[in-house]
């Protein structure tokens, strides 16, 4: 669940030698053809059909707006176990006293807008307005979902990603409120626990997400894992999603 750029890697706007996709691809090349820096294929399409057979084959499209569609799969792969999620004292002190409220799942346009905007670092943004269609109809069709942190009746922050099986893929995740994705990646492992996923994909490393506990995976792992957890059903509803998981509590279904 990066911000971009993304870790050690960037896009390119010319890819060279790179296997390039129908509009309508049948399958990905193998993970394994991917370049040191996991960069894969090129081309294709971001229709709902297409983004869940990437996810499903632990690839992910990403791309600036001067370049084809990219489709990346890094080695190693940093994960998060939702079950096993590392909450540190001082922010177990903000779940409780931080004032912040969570949501899944009604705002989710304005959740990868907040995604998409140019960083304080002057950063820019890799969400294209090509890339916020495609999850937002990745949304309407179940696909994609997000969590939403709330402060003082604002959006404070939050996150997205698409959810196949056991896995959640996450994608982004943004904050205008010191701690606020913290908040909402808590939010989003608790929930995930409690439907039974097994792994949160994200993605890069970031020393944000590995201050609540993401570790690398090596590719092949990965690949494994996730051929396996797509394959199964969770407890999660169909559709769109409601957050009933409690931080403070600590319980939820």
């Amino acid at each position: 669940m990066p911000k971009a750029p993304r870790g050690g890697i960037r896009p390119v706007a010319h890819p060279r030698s790179l296997p390039w996709l129908p509009e309508a691809p049948q399958a990905f090349p193998s993970p394994a053809q991917a370049g040191p820096d996991g960069l894969l294929a090129a081309g294709g399409s971001l229709d709902v059909y297409t983004l869940r057979r990437a996810y499903g084959a632990g690839i992910f499209p990403w791309f600036d707006e001067d370049a084809p569609i990219l489709w990346w799969s890094p080695n190693p792969r940093a994960v998060l176990l939702p079950s096993a999620l590392r909450i540190r004292r001082s922010l177990r002190k903000t779940l409780r006293h931080g004032g912040f409220h969570c949501t899944m799942d009604e705002a989710f346009d304005a959740v990868v807008a907040g995604c998409a905007a140019p960083r304080r670092d002057g950063g820019g943004t890799w969400l294209t307005e090509e890339m916020q269609d495609a999850y937002g109809a990745a949304h309407d069709a179940g696909l994609a979902h997000s969590l939403e942190v709330w402060k003082d009746g604002a959006l404070a922050g939050g996150l997205y990603g698409v959810a196949l099986g056991r896995c959640f893929f996450g994608e982004s995740m943004f904050s205008r409120v010191r701690d606020a994705s913290k908040v909402g990646l808590v939010h989003l492992c608790g929930q995930l626990a409690a439907w039974n996923f097994a792994l949160l994909d994200c993605q890069v490393g970031n020393p944000h997400t590995e201050f609540l506990g993401a570790r690398p995976l090596a590719r092949d792992a990965f690949l494994r894992i996730v051929a396996g957890l797509t394959d199964q059903e969770s407890l999660a509803p169909r559709g769109h999603w409601t957050l009933r998981w409690n931080a403070v509590l600590g319980s939820g279904g």
